[in-house]
C-alpha cells in the first residue's frame, strides 16, 4: 500500500504538470488535437505595410515604379526587391503561383505533356554547339567554375533537352508526339529590370519542347499546343490575343506571341479591324497600313507577350543528333517545337490589366485567398460580431469542407474595419465579409463584399453559405 501511494505521489505532479502544458499549449495556439486552427492574417508574414505596428514603406526610390502592377504588388507586400530584377516571392504570390501552375499542369497533362524538371546550370559546350552562346552574349548570365568549364543560368533549354533525347537513342514512332515540359526559375541578364515581375532577370517559366516524325505531325502537335495555351488564359479570363511574331535567337520557321493588351506593354502590335489578323510590328513591312488577309485597315495596340510558341524544326535536332525511328525502318532527325509561358509575368500581368488604381483583382482561379472575413475592432458597440464571425466561419467549413483552404479572418481587432477593409483590398480578396453594423439588427445580416466587381450585398449567415457553395474547387 505504501508503495502505490508513493506511486500516486509521483504520478499525480506528472499529471498535473501535463494539465499545465496543455492549458499553455492551448492559450498559445499550438494544441492542434482535434482542432483546426483559423488562418489569422495576423500570423501570416507579409509586408511591413500590413503590420499596425510600424509605419515603414515598401515604396522604391522615385521613378522605379513604372507600371501599376509593379506599384500594388510591392504596396501589398506580394514581392519585395531583392537586387535589380529580382524579388522575393512572399507567400500570397506563392500561393496564386502555385494556383496558376495547377491550371497549366492540368492542361498540358490534357493534351499528353509529361513533367521533367532540368538543371539551371547550362553547359557552354551546348550553347557554343548551337551558335547560341555568342548570338545571345551579354543577355546570358555566364560564369566558370573551379575547373574552369563555362556555363550559363539557362534562359531557355532548347540545346538541354535535344541534348537529353540525344543520349537515350533514337525515339521509337510509337512514343510520339513527345511532349516535355518544365516550369523553373530562368535567368536573363536584363540590361535594364523594370516593370517588377513584367521584366526582371530572374522569373518562372513553363517550357516544353516537342517531338514528332514529321512535318506535318509537329505541325498538329504545334496546333494543338496553342489550343491549350489559349484554354488556359480563357480559364484565367484574360482577353489575349494570338499574333504572328519574328523567331529572334529561339530561330525555327514559324512563331506566334500569345499578348494581353495592355498601354504599358513593350510590344507593338497590329491588329486588322475587320479580321483576326494580328501580329508582332516587327513582322510587318514597315509602313504597310492594310491587312495582307483581308486589306483592311491596321490599327496599333501594346501588349504584354505573356507566352510564345515556335516551329524549330530540325534546327537544334540536326545539331545534336536527336532522331526519331519511323515506321518505314528509318531514321530522321526530330521534328520539334517549342512553347513557353511566362508563369510569373502572367500574375503581373493579369494584376496589371484587371486591377484598379487603389486595389488589386486577381483571375478567380489564382486568388491567393478567396475569401477574407474582418470582424469588428475591440471595443465597439459592434464587438459581439466577433462571436457571430467566428461561428459563420466554423459554419462555411462545415458546410463547404473545400472552402477553408481559401478563408482568412483578420483577427487584428485593434485596427478599425476601415484599415483592415484597406488592407483587404491591396491584397485582392475576391469576398470580403464585414461583421459591421449589420450585426445588430435582428436578425442579423454580415456585408459582403464582392470586391472584383463592386457589389455590396447584406446577407445571413445560410445566404452567404450558398453564394460561397458556388466557389471552384
Amino acid at each position: 500500500m505504501d508503495g502505490l501511494l508513493g506511486t500516486g505521489r509521483r504520478l499525480l505532479p506528472d499529471s498535473l504538470n501535463l494539465v499545465a502544458r496543455c492549458k499553455t499549449q492551448w492559450q498559445c495556439g499550438r494544441f492542434y488535437c482535434n482542432v483546426r486552427a483559423k488562418k489569422l492574417v495576423s500570423q501570416h508574414f507579409q509586408s511591413v505595410n500590413l503590420r499596425e505596428d510600424s509605419l515603414a514603406s515598401q515604396e522604391s526610390k522615385p521613378g522605379e515604379m513604372t507600371c501599376k502592377s509593379q506599384r500594388l504588388m510591392l504596396l501589398a507586400g506580394l514581392i519585395c526587391p531583392s537586387s535589380p530584377g529580382c524579388y522575393h516571392y512572399m507567400p500570397y504570390t506563392v500561393r496564386a503561383m502555385e494556383k496558376l501552375i495547377k491550371v497549366i499542369d492540368q492542361e498540358m497533362l490534357a493534351i499528353g505533356g509529361q513533367k521533367i524538371n532540368m538543371p539551371a546550370l547550362c553547359s557552354a559546350k551546348l550553347w557554343k554547339a548551337s551558335g547560341r552562346w555568342k548570338l545571345m552574349g551579354k543577355e546570358l548570365l555566364q560564369l566558370t567554375d573551379r575547373h574552369s568549364q563555362e556555363y550559363c543560368l539557362g534562359p531557355t533549354h532548347e540545346e538541354a533537352i535535344t541534348d537529353l533525347i540525344a543520349s537515350q537513342g533514337s525515339l521509337a514512332y510509337k512514343q510520339l508526339p513527345l511532349l516535355l515540359y518544365q516550369i523553373t526559375r530562368k535567368f536573363r541578364d536584363e540590361p535594364k529590370p523594370c516593370f517588377g515581375l513584367l521584366r526582371g532577370r530572374e522569373f518562372y517559366m513553363k517550357d516544353m519542347y516537342t517531338f514528332d516524325a514529321s512535318k506535318e505531325a509537329a505541325l498538329q502537335t504545334y496546333a494543338l499546343v496553342c489550343k491549350a495555351y489559349c484554354r488556359i488564359f480563357n480559364r484565367l479570363g484574360l482577353q489575349i490575343v494570338k499574333v504572328q511574331a519574328a523567331t529572334g535567337s529561339i530561330g525555327g520557321t514559324m512563331s506566334h506571341e500569345f499578348q494581353l493588351p495592355s498601354d504599358i506593354g513593350e510590344d507593338q502590335l497590329m491588329m486588322c479591324v475587320n479580321c483576326d489578323f494580328s501580329a508582332n510590328v516587327e513582322t510587318i513591312h514597315q509602313g504597310e497600313t492594310h491587312c495582307p488577309a483581308c486589306k483592311g485597315e491596321l490599327v496599333k495596340r501594346k501588349g504584354i507577350e505573356v507566352g510564345h510558341t515556335f516551329f524549330l524544326g530540325t534546327k537544334y535536332s540536326s545539331v545534336f543528333n536527336a532522331s526519331v525511328h519511323t515506321p518505314q525502318n528509318t531514321t530522321v532527325p526530330a521534328e520539334m517545337g517549342c512553347y513557353g509561358l511566362g508563369v510569373s509575368r502572367i500574375l503581373a500581368a493579369s494584376i496589371e490589366v484587371l486591377s484598379t488604381e487603389n486595389a488589386i483583382h486577381w483571375p478567380n482561379l489564382i486568388a491567393p485567398y478567396h475569401i477574407c472575413l474582418i470582424p469588428p475592432k475591440k471595443g465597439s458597440k459592434e464587438e459581439k460580431g466577433a462571436v457571430l464571425l467566428e461561428d459563420l466561419y466554423d459554419s462555411i467549413v462545415q458546410a463547404i469542407p473545400h472552402v477553408e483552404e481559401e478563408m482568412v479572418l483578420d483577427d487584428r481587432t485593434q485596427l478599425t474595419i476601415g484599415k483592415r477593409l484597406k488592407d483587404a483590398k491591396k491584397l485582392g480578396y475576391p469576398y470580403v465579409i464585414i461583421g459591421g453594423k449589420g450585426v445588430l439588427d435582428e436578425p442579423y445580416q454580415f456585408e459582403v463584399q464582392n470586391q472584383n466587381t463592386g457589389e455590396i450585398l447584406f446577407l445571413s449567415k445560410e445566404a452567404i453559405i450558398d453564394l460561397l457553395s458556388k466557389l471552384p474547387k
